[in-house]
């Protein structure tokens, strides 16, 4: 199914090379660090959907918005990500955590959760280096968004 989901994801962006690939290494890191952290098979699942669909709000942000930023990408996410989901019979409460999650990605203060916070530390693993954020910014977005073990090493690993 999580294959199924991607290649509608990919469907989706249509050609939208650089946000397809955003969005593949997302999810890699978001198995690496929630198969790390030993999260239960519900719990993964949930992680792995959120990091295919995190952005999938962007094309309809623009379209209505003239604006990729995070608040519209939140507004309008949930509702597509629904839409896909919705053809491969998930668990609604599933479907409904990972809404919340895509409804919410930008709003750290909203993080209730270790899936939730996997998905956000993939996102910045992904974006330090698309954005070329400086090693100033990294030590201050660790100290403030990383709370895994996996995802601190990794991040780590990478960037210091």
């Amino acid at each position: 199914m999580i294959q199924k989901i991607t290649k509608e994801m990919i469907k989706y962006y249509n050609n939208d090379v650089r946000r397809i690939n955003h969005a593949l290494k997302v999810f890699s890191f978001c198995q690496t660090i929630c198969s790390l952290e030993q999260l239960n098979e519900r719990e993964q699942l949930i992680v792995n959907l959120s990091g295919i669909l995190h952005d999938i709000g962007i094309k309809e942000a623009e379209r209505k918005y003239n604006s990729s930023s995070g608040p519209y990408q939140e507004k309008e996410g949930p509702a597509i990500a629904k839409q896909i989901m919705e053809k491969y019979n998930i668990d609604n409460g599933i479907v409904e955590r990972v809404c919340y999650i895509i409804g919410h990605h930008h709003s750290y203060s909203k993080i209730d959760g270790k899936d939730f916070q996997i998905l956000v530390e993939a996102d910045f693993l992904v974006n330090i280096y698309e954005d070329e954020i400086d090693k100033a910014s990294v030590s201050s977005i660790r100290s403030k968004y990383f709370k895994t073990q996996t995802g601190i090493e990794i991040l780590e690993q990478m960037y210091q």
